[in-house]
């Protein structure tokens, strides 16, 4: 007694954690999960009720104005949560309270105000006694209820096999017997009523039974209740222009809400306008109705996604497609965003979705001329541009532009290809979005969008999607708001919701961001498009996330030839009687008079012509072609036959000492850090040298490509300051809190933008939104960095799927340089190696044939290293010298075509002093170098040579030390292969020709069955069986033995490792 007492006489926060939690009756022999009032939901209510209180005591029901006038309320700065109504109500009801009793310790800055005599205008008025005053409150809590949990008992399952796998029980607090007007509330939990499932049976794992809780006997209720009149609260719309409402017309009008087709969730976002914002959309009966153009307009999107189906079905019965059927709302439902969008000045559209229901995007939201679509069905049509391996017809993107017909204005799609790695796209949609509104000057998202599909299974399932929704809200990552649209046909493959997920929802992940989630049945294409413009004018308003889960059936198995009823056969016993979505709606329309079957049956004539002609079309050559599927075409580039020069890429000495001196100027009154201070007067001397380590050339390749007017963008984790502090191109002042300073952002006023950013502690989806955005634009330098090389593995699957193969399957060029940290310095098996070997295997380069320059039908090279760039599906290089990595980065920009860049980047060389480099190897005429031969004693006598080691990276460093201690600088060679993908075949010639006497080595410090040694070693072989030379079956290895872990944890192990690597490798 006292415990309450106090709570409901202090304001503070600390003293609201003593408050008691209330039990919520049991269901099913389970206690129902109790409602805390420090939860978001029920802070936002109290906070929204003493907003309204506050303007206007008359405008909530007494018993809030008592509440407020006894509470002190006053809100945290932070949390803004207090004590909730029910405890008062315990409070008066152990008290005795009443209407007699004082009621003072009214705040100060209220104590204008006087109790109220009624409730608002053209309200009865009520008693204030304790039963009025819980039965009030019993109603707020009612519509509460609803608009929280409604969705739960939604008819969302146009099977009617389950409510989306939760309860089938309606809720206790959903049922107004529950709350006997005198105990609790009925406002918070709809959903969980919404008839969300199309087939509408039960799932069998669920009590089908109706709980005595539910029965108006248990609570010794009368129907006389539902008829007593009751106060709306502020916080919904049901009421229309009316006040007050019975108890029949609230429950009423709450369940045609919440209860039917659809169901929301959305009031645990944290912000009091957009919870009205989505109730008043929604509650709001007037908002829903559609015109009768529009209902037109959908009908013949849909029409086009049934009969789309149907003659893929008829004309190819055999092949896979994945179609639609059971989901085709979803078209007409993309095409209301999409118009939505478009009428609020969205002109371009981003879009990733997996194969389910593709064909039919590209047909009918895209409107890819259907004879493109078609040729891919004919075997006998090969692309005459043909560059590459291809992929199926349903990964294929596009990018294409069209009249949208609602705007009347162009809108620019472009579908992304993508394999059937599911929900892979998501972040290289998001990556092409932000790119396309950075080069646009599109700050707020509000000319390019995105829009991203999944399947339920894998919207639940698949860590990427989190990893993605984690970006959404990031500075340097935010597309401002994607559209996300669910199409959950309750299955995954063979495998039921309740062991494919533990969430009640698939799309639970999404409530991490607040985005607001629109349930809807598919059978009932009214509700899904207003969902849909609902869910478009959300991310147009707010610039937020939100998804629309489309509840919907898969009619045939996984594919057209796959078997469902081994597995599904009660789902598929009841899919099978199901009727088609269109006939459904149309028979609705027609019979309520909106539409005549007259003009529907012309309309189905009208597409069966369209699909018929463009069938008959498909036949000719000129369809296909590969650049028709180009989903990031680069506009007047790479538009030239050759022969293309190999780049020099080197720059003028004024302006690399320039850009050396504007990186390191500081505005007036910042306050750099000592240790920096020291740094930056460390490369002052390197630079009045005339001298450069890797931080300052990395930084002068970077500021010369900015200075050229391109973009540079570099992202990481840690990249501002590098993970080995050796960066440092984003300064903090040491006495101002989050004031920074990028200095390479002010080198020029014609200069391009210089974005870096520290990412997300992500690699899958960080270096997938790298790649996206790298698409985009040819004319921008886009690098992402790992904090080690070691972690690129958990994003295997972008590098696999898409950098490594994007080209030959989807003729996507991209210049993504990725920054691997790689080398062995005794820090273990998780800190040592990018794994080297793994990207080189993935090159396609054959190891059996030595390059030469082969005839193209649209290309000429006369240069064998720019013929290798250009027939390679990615470049891998393990670099020595900083001036050779300022190269390497200028070479990305300055070749006439893109190719991913690889580079195993240092460690420990950073502050090397060996590994320097002076300006005169980055001036003008310079270039990249491929290898670096051996300059030193052995080069001015090669016949007296008796040994040649090849190598790559740091080891270099380490094998002249070696040389050094042993003197043998006469008597062995030391050949650098700085690009080892390309192999530099005629280089590696002149060195093996120059020593010809030499016994041949490949050194590593990686293990034998990791590193370069496995890719270069046939290699070398061949190019020696090709002159002919008798060393072909004699390169030696020297390096660590084959082993499973990538490096030794034990620093005794290492040392002892290196010194054998190194003796052997010295040795005769």
């Amino acid at each position: 007694m006292e415990r309450i007492v106090s709570a409901l006489t202090r304001p503070s926060v600390g003293s609201i954690r003593c408050m008691p939690q209330f039990k919520l009756a049991t269901r099913g022999g389970h206690r129902a999960h109790p409602e805390s009032f420090l939860n978001a939901s029920s802070s936002n209510y109290i906070d929204e009720m003493y907003e309204q209180w506050s303007k206007d005591p008359q405008s909530v029901h007494k018993s809030w104005d008592l509440y407020f006038r006894h509470q002190h309320y006053q809100r945290p700065p932070t949390l803004g949560v207090t004590p909730p109504p029910p405890a008062l109500l315990q409070y008066y009801q152990m008290t005795g309270f009443t209407q007699q009793q004082p009621v003072s310790m009214v705040p100060q800055h209220q104590s204008h105000l006087q109790p109220m005599s009624g409730y608002g205008t053209g309200v009865q008025e009520l008693p204030l006694d304790r039963k009025a005053i819980q039965d009030h409150m019993a109603v707020q809590a009612l519509v509460r209820s609803y608009q929280m949990r409604g969705h739960k008992i939604a008819q969302l399952d146009p099977l009617g096999l389950s409510s989306v796998d939760l309860d089938s029980e309606r809720p206790n607090d959903l049922t107004y017997t529950f709350y006997n007007f005198s105990k609790n509330s009925k406002s918070l939990y709809g959903h969980h009523e919404a008839k969300l499932d199309p087939l509408g049976i039960l799932d069998a794992d669920l009590s089908g039974e109706q709980p005595e809780g539910l029965k108006l006997s248990s609570h010794n209720l009368s129907e006389a209740d539902l008829d007593r009149k009751f106060a709306l609260p502020p916080i919904t719309f049901i009421g229309g222009q009316e006040k007050a409402l019975t108890l029949r017309e609230i429950i009423r009008r709450l369940e045609d809400v919440y209860c039917q087709t659809i169901g929301l969730e959305y009031m645990y976002i944290n912000s009091y306008e957009k919870c009205n914002w989505i109730r008043q959309r929604f509650e709001d009966q007037a908002q829903r109705k559609l015109g009768v153009k529009d209902i037109e307009r959908a009908v013949k999107r849909l029409i086009r996604a049934s009969k789309f189906e149907d003659y893929l079905k008829r004309k190819w019965s055999s092949e896979k497609r994945f179609g639609l059927e059971g989901c085709e709302a979803l078209i007409p439902a993309m095409k209301m965003v999409i118009d939505t969008a478009a009428n609020q000045g969205v002109d371009t559209v981003i879009m990733g979705m997996p194969h389910r229901g593709r064909l039919n995007v590209l047909a009918n939201v895209t409107r890819k001329p259907l004879e493109e679509l078609f040729c891919q069905f004919d075997p006998k049509l090969e692309p005459s541009d043909v560059s590459g391996s291809g992929d199926v017809k349903y990964h294929l993107g596009t990018c294409i532009e069209r009249l949208n017909r609602a705007s009347n204005t162009n809108v620019k799609f472009a579908l992304v290809a993508n394999p059937s790695h599911l929900e892979a796209v998501d972040p290289v949609v998001q990556g092409k979005t932000r790119a396309e509104q950075f080069y646009r000057g599109d700050k707020f998202g509000d000319k390019a969008m995105s829009i991203l599909l999944h399947g339920d299974a894998a919207f639940a399932g698949q860590g990427v999607v989190y990893e993605t929704f984690h970006l959404s809200d990031l500075p340097a990552y935010t597309t401002h708001g994607t559209i996300h649209i669910i199409c959950n046909n309750q299955i995954g493959f063979t495998t039921d919701p309740r062991m494919a997920r533990s969430s009640p929802y698939c799309t639970d992940v999404a409530r991490v961001v607040n985005a607001p989630i629109f349930h809807v049945n598919a059978d009932d294409v009214d509700s899904v498009l207003h969902v849909a413009k609902v869910a478009a004018e959300w991310r147009c308003t707010f610039k937020k996330d939100v998804v629309i889960d489309l509840v919907c059936y898969r009619r045939h198995g996984h594919n057209e030839t796959d078997e469902p009823m081994y597995t599904q056969p009660f789902m598929y016993k009841k899919i099978h009687k199901q009727p088609p979505v269109l006939k459904k709606w149309v028979d609705k329309l027609i019979s309520e008079g909106t539409i005549k079957r007259e003009w529907y049956e012309a309309e189905e004539a009208k597409y069966d012509k369209i699909l018929n002609d463009a069938f008959t079309n498909s036949k000719s050559p000129a369809y296909a072609k590969d650049k028709n599927w180009l989903d990031s075409p680069w506009k007047n580039f790479f538009t030239g036959k050759g022969p293309f020069p190999y780049p020099q890429t080197g720059v003028a000495e004024e302006t690399l000492q320039n850009i050396a001196v504007k990186t390191h100027q500081l505005p007036d009154g910042f306050v750099l850090h000592r240790g920096l201070t020291r740094i930056f007067e460390g490369r002052n001397k390197l630079i009045q040298a005339r001298e450069v380590d890797w931080a300052l050339a990395e930084s002068m390749a970077i500021g010369s490509v900015l200075l050229d007017g391109h973009h540079v963008r570099l992202s990481g984790q840690d990249v501002e300051r590098g993970t080995f502090s050796h960066r440092h191109h984003v300064l903090h002042d040491q006495e101002k809190d989050l004031v920074f300073h990028v200095p390479m952002n002010y080198l020029s006023p014609t200069q391009g933008h210089y974005t870096i950013c520290n990412s997300s502690l992500s690699e899958f989806a960080a270096l997938g939104f790298e790649l996206g955005y790298s698409t985009t634009n040819p004319n921008s330098l886009v690098i992402w960095e790992a904090q080690f090389g070691d972690f690129a593995n958990n994003a295997q699957c972008i590098i696999d799927q898409f950098v490594c193969s994007g080209q030959a399957k989807w003729v996507r060029q991209s210049g993504i340089v990725l920054l691997l940290p790689h080398g062995y310095e005794g820090q273990g098996p998780e800190h040592s190696s990018a794994r080297l070997e793994r990207f080189l295997q993935l090159c396609d380069e054959d190891e059996d044939r030595v390059t030469e320059i082969k005839e193209r039908k649209h290309i000429q090279h006369t240069d064998l290293a720019m013929y290798q760039l250009d027939d390679t599906n990615w470049i891998v290089a393990n670099i020595t010298t900083p001036a050779n990595f300022f190269h390497i980065l200028r070479r990305q920009l300055a070749l006439p075509f893109r190719k991913p860049l690889i580079v195993m980047s240092p460690k420990s060389i950073f502050r090397l002093p060996a590994c320097r480099s002076t300006f005169d190897e980055m001036l003008p005429g310079t270039s990249f170098k491929r290898i670096y031969p051996e300059e030193g004693v052995a080069s001015e006598n090669p016949a007296d040579v008796k040994k040649i080691i090849f190598c790559s990276g740091k080891t270099y460093y380490d094998l002249v030390d070696a040389r050094k201690n042993n003197q043998l600088e006469s008597q062995v060679a030391i050949v650098r292969i700085e690009q080892i993908c390309p192999f530099p075949f005629d280089l590696i010639r002149e060195e093996l020709e120059k020593y010809k006497n030499a016994k041949l080595c490949f050194a590593q410090e990686e293990h034998k069955n990791m590193g370069s040694y496995s890719f270069c070693k046939p290699r070398l072989a061949c190019l020696l069986r090709s002159m002919n030379d008798e060393r072909a079956a004699e390169v030696n290895y020297a390096g660590r033995d084959s082993a499973a872990s990538t490096a030794a944890g034990i620093k005794s192990s290492h040392y002892m490792e290196q010194k054998t690597y190194m003796k052997e490798a010295m040795a005769f």
